[in-house]
């Protein structure tokens, strides 16, 4: 099967044990890039996105998008590929004003969208592959966009990160129940920073961001990046040859 798609079987699943226990998690008071508290920035490496269109890739549950939208005022919109995920966050956060969620790959969303002024992904980016997805967000954001990844750098095994560009087998921790196997992209630093220089992005910090136990060996990469400018087509000021002319 490959690595997508067992990547969505994975977070499907993972939504409907999640509906099934009737969890929501609650709105956050300030985003939170890693999966505990106390680490890195808030929203505010996002820039003013007062009235911004902001994309969140792979939106989960919501609650990150909700916050943005009440907190900031940004008029955000939540792609989600998973359909229990997705159920997630409209059961509870479809009436939240500045807010839309769309289910689908977020690279065919922004196939056909308009351009949004930024976006971010917490903790999603890795289960979809680099050379599908950032050429899309590049095409999907206009010039100068800022894009904030937060990526798993070392696991709980303390695996560190990969050196080339594929997908190897991580899992979903879920308190109670099975493991749910995915395949992650989870790339050194200097690897997503070079995919994202070819893609058309600048990158312009890299901050690992460690537990705060100190025992515990997992780190997240915390990379923020803009959309650089189209470079203008050049037009030759050199007359047409006679062969040309009409």
């Amino acid at each position: 099967m490959p690595s997508e798609d067992i990547n969505t079987q994975a977070w499907t699943v993972y939504g409907k044990r999640q509906l099934a226990r009737a969890y929501t998690p609650p709105v956050p008071d300030h985003i939170c890039w890693t999966p505990w508290e106390g680490a890195g920035p808030g929203a505010e490496v996002l820039g003013d996105v007062t009235g911004r269109r902001v994309l969140d890739i792979g939106s989960g549950a919501g609650h990150h998008a909700v916050h943005l939208a009440q907190a900031h005022g940004a008029r955000v919109t939540g792609v989600e590929l998973s359909p229990t995920q997705h159920e997630r966050a409209v059961s509870t956060h479809a009436a939240v004003s500045g807010v839309e969620f769309a289910h689908g790959d977020v690279a065919d969303y922004l196939a056909e969208a308009r351009p949004f002024d930024a976006a971010y992904a917490i903790g999603t980016l890795a289960f979809i592959d680099p050379h599908r997805v950032l050429p899309a967000l590049h095409d999907g954001l206009r010039p100068g966009a800022p894009l904030i990844l937060s990526l798993l750098h070392t696991d709980v095994d303390g695996r560190e990160p990969s050196p080339e560009v594929a997908p190897r087998e991580q899992t979903i921790l879920l308190r109670d129940d099975p493991p749910l196997p995915t395949q992650m992209w989870v790339l050194a630093p200097q690897l997503w920073c070079d995919l994202l220089t070819e893609y058309g992005f600048r990158v312009e910090s890299v901050d690992l961001l460690h537990h705060p136990d100190e025992g515990a060996p997992i780190v997240q990469q915390l990379i923020r990046a803009r959309r650089l400018p189209d470079r203008p087509v050049r037009v030759s000021s050199r007359p047409l040859s006679a062969d040309t002319r009409q």
